[in-house]
């Protein structure tokens, strides 16, 4: 079998780039040759939890083209420009219940049979999870369709309606693309957190009317005077993490009978003030990865918003590294000093 480059955790504190075998390609597979991918926090927070030296590398914001197909795939499909759905539609059974409406990634018997993600020279997914790119998509905008599928369908989670106001809680690539999304399906005013001054700046290049760090105290003044004391109609929780700081906040910006929608990873088990949850007769809405809605998946409609130029998101790209950089790649997406947004690597 041929060999390939891949970037994998070295069990102690960084990434190393070796060669390992390359996948090989199943009947109903494509074979994709890896662009660009996208560093996500959950990259940077599964390293943080590794002990031991990963045999296969990771990596789900992906975007390549299609060099070898199964025996079952339809031969136009060599040469396209994809984005790879790798989580869910790329690995499932398709016949459970959930592959049979379109929620992927609950698909009870996911496929064990694809090894690795992104960080490499080449992925293999199944044929159907490839997504075609609009010929004025670049590679950069291609690895940035799995984040903003993410926001859009927290979007439809949320039954946004057009002039709500919004509150978005975080302004890191998820918060980033949530705002973009809001923007781009119909919200009123937007109001971001921003721990940096440099994702502020993104945050209001992206659609946000108001940028603020999390503790500055004119955020709950500035939402009252908009919404004359109500506050927010929705307010996406995008930072997660090891505490329930945020959640509480969500719950103290919403108004009363507002929906909460968590995109969030929280990594330990966190408590949070109930009682004001049930009073207000709030909705906690969770909102995982992406599905189909309507007929569409949530990479199309990310396709589509982006070629249609209703979302720039190749503006949130501030650092690109070839994959033998990757060691530096994933340093310079942890040190936010570094005034890094989105970090992407080009195999």
């Amino acid at each position: 079998m041929p060999s390939m480059l891949a970037a994998l955790y070295d069990g102690i504190s960084s990434m190393e780039v070796r060669e390992i075998q390359q996948p090989s390609v199943g009947p109903d597979d494509a074979l994709i040759q890896v662009r660009s991918e996208g560093i996500c926090g959950s990259d940077l927070n599964l390293l943080r939890k590794l002990t031991e030296p990963e045999t296969l590398p990771a990596g789900h914001e992906t975007a390549g083209e299609v060099v070898e197909i199964g025996a079952n795939v339809d031969s136009s499909l060599v040469g396209k420009r994809v984005a790879a759905e790798v989580v869910g539609h790329g690995r499932a059974c398709l016949v459970c219940y959930y592959c049979r409406i379109g929620e992927y990634r609950n698909c009870i018997d996911k496929s064990d049979d694809y090894p690795g993600g992104g960080f490499a020279e080449y992925v293999v997914r199944k044929a159907v999870a490839c997504y075609p790119l609009d010929t004025s998509l670049t590679w950069k905008d291609g690895a940035l369709v799995e984040p903003l599928a993410v926001s859009i369908h927290a979007m439809r989670r949320s039954s946004l309606k057009g002039g709500e106001t919004v509150v978005v809680l975080g302004a890191g690539n998820i918060g980033l693309t949530t705002i973009a999304a809001a923007r781009a399906m119909g919200a009123g005013t937007i109001i971001a957190t921003a721990r940096h001054p440099h994702q502020s700046q993104m945050a209001r290049r992206l659609g946000a009317d108001i940028a603020l760090h999390p503790d500055d105290p004119e955020l709950v003044d500035n939402l009252a005077d908009l919404t004359h004391g109500l506050g927010s109609d929705i307010t996406f929780e995008t930072v997660g993490g090891f505490s329930g700081e945020t959640l509480d906040q969500s719950i103290e910006l919403t108004r009363i009978a507002g929906r909460i929608v968590l995109l969030g990873v929280f990594h330990e088990p966190v408590t949070t003030n109930w009682f004001d949850v049930l009073m207000k007769e709030q909705s906690i809405i969770t909102s995982t990865c992406y599905s189909i809605a309507t007929g569409r998946h949530d990479f199309e409609s990310a396709i589509d918003l982006l070629s249609s130029g209703r979302i720039d998101l190749k503006q949130m790209v501030t650092h690109n590294y070839p994959l033998v950089e990757a060691k530096q790649a994933f340093e310079t997406a942890f040190d936010k000093t570094s005034g890094s947004i989105k970090v992407q690597i080009n195999p």
